[in-house]
């Protein structure tokens, strides 16, 4: 179980990890949240209903990590304009979509970091400095969703665009300043898929 996610018995995961490595996990959860930022008005609103209604906004972020999280539903590589005025119809529809769905996405991003910090809080020590990290079937997913962040904001910050970019941070020398970054790209990769794999019927 060292390093990688098994399946239990009944569904869910567990995984054994050390301090070092739980110290990581929730160390870039944190970040994760206090790089998505509170829900409009903060967490806690006195009106749910106004809540509910609340618009977001219809400008994409201007951090390159928050694009990465919340592309354009209408622009990118698979979504080319073939006009000027199909370029600005792109991006009416992309303004619209982001009005009406980026305060949700925000606020399942937040509460699937939110788990993975409070399961980490939560695991039992097993002896020198390791523990065993169970989760329930719906915890796995919430890991795996967060997983996924983790990894676009870190790919983000590194340039990882497609395959290819990724091929070339496994020949990094050493002493380049990226390597922790590279690394924990990496590793949080073979996690998540072998999370996937837990979760696969």
């Amino acid at each position: 179980m060292p390093g990688h996610f098994e399946p239990l018995p009944g569904g869910g995961a567990a995984v054994a990890l050390d301090e070092v490595e739980i110290s990581i996990i929730r160390s870039l959860a944190v970040q994760l949240l206090e790089l998505i930022g509170p829900g409009p008005g903060g967490d806690v609103s006195d009106d749910p209903l106004a809540e509910l209604f609340a618009e977001g906004p219809s400008e994409p972020p201007s951090d390159p990590v928050l694009k990465r999280l919340f592309p354009d539903a209408y622009s990118g590589p698979d979504v080319e304009a073939t006009s000027p005025e199909q370029a600005e119809e792109q991006r009416a529809y992309s303004s619209e979509f982001r009005r009406f769905t980026e305060n949700d996405l925000r606020a399942g991003k937040r509460e699937n970091a939110l788990v993975v910090i409070r399961t980490l809080d939560g695991v039992a020590a097993v002896g020198e400095g390791g523990a065993v990290l169970k989760l329930s079937p719906e915890e796995s997913k919430q890991w795996l969703s967060s997983l996924n962040d983790l990894r676009l904001a870190i790919g983000s910050r590194l340039d990882v665009v497609d395959e290819e970019d990724t091929d070339l941070l496994y020949r990094l020398p050493d002493e380049d300043p990226r390597k922790p970054m590279v690394m924990a790209y990496l590793w949080l990769g073979g996690l998540q898929e072998t999370l996937v794999e837990t979760l696969m019927p």
